[in-house]
């Protein structure tokens, strides 16, 4: 123990003074931006059940129900990322009694709908027959993603480089020199409301028209935070 001390002490004597007078004259700064557009992507996921005594039937009837399914949205598929169709979960499980022993079968199927034309969607999940709307949400495409956090990214550093210079100037100094910087970004959208809407919307029977969908605002917001030596 008395070695470590004595090593560590002679550590703290050696550090060159240089060091200490760059710690001098260090603030920390933090600056946000944040944009907030349309949702311009809609997601629906249709499902259906099954259960029977034999996995092979029960695994036949979802393959069926979801083929239909699949049949029908592929006459609504577009380009340019309107309308695009494609399997969800498919899953068979056995079903267990009180002794543990197998009592029977259960299975599942997914189909989803996505894409950037709200109306055609709709009108697809509501002439599907074979599956139910189990969840819908809006919500930013890719590319609209990508551009919005580049665009906002640019407006947080911006605030933050005026910040910088604001404070260096309060504190009587011309310039100022960047140290360490951290950038995080969140995505903020409301998909809830229409997770309740998609949860009504199962009882909709083979005459409806559609789904009544309404896009919201997601917001996306860019933190940078660091510090500045100022100069």
């Amino acid at each position: 123990m008395a070695l470590l001390i004595a090593f560590s002490v002679g550590a703290a004597q050696a550090q060159p003074r240089d060091q200490e007078a760059q710690a001098i004259n260090v603030v920390n700064l933090s600056a946000s931006g944040f944009l907030e557009v349309a949702q311009d992507w809609l997601t629906v996921r249709l499902s259906t059940s099954r259960e029977g005594d034999d996995a092979a039937s029960v695994q036949t009837q979802l393959r069926i129900a979801l083929d239909s399914a699949m049949a029908l949205a592929r006459t609504a598929v577009a380009p340019n990322q309107q309308l695009q169709a494609r399997s969800g979960a498919f899953g068979v499980y056995p079903r267990y009694d009180k002794n543990g022993k197998i009592s029977g079968w259960q299975g599942n199927a997914e189909l989803v709908l996505e894409g950037r034309d709200f109306a055609r969607i709709s009108n697809t999940a509501g002439k599907i027959q074979t599956l139910t709307i189990a969840d819908m949400h809006f919500s930013l495409s890719r590319e609209t993603q990508q551009k919005l956090e580049t665009d906002v990214q640019a407006l947080a550093i911006d605030r933050f480089k005026r910040r910088a210079k604001e404070v260096a100037k309060g504190f009587g100094f011309s310039d100022f020199q960047l140290r360490e910087i951290g950038i995080s970004s969140a995505d903020e959208g409301g998909n809830t409301p229409m997770r309740a809407m998609a949860m009504e919307a199962k009882s909709f029977g083979s005459g409806s028209k559609g789904v009544a969908v309404e896009p919201g605002i997601s917001r996306v917001s860019v933190n940078v935070s660091g510090t500045v030596g100022l100069k």
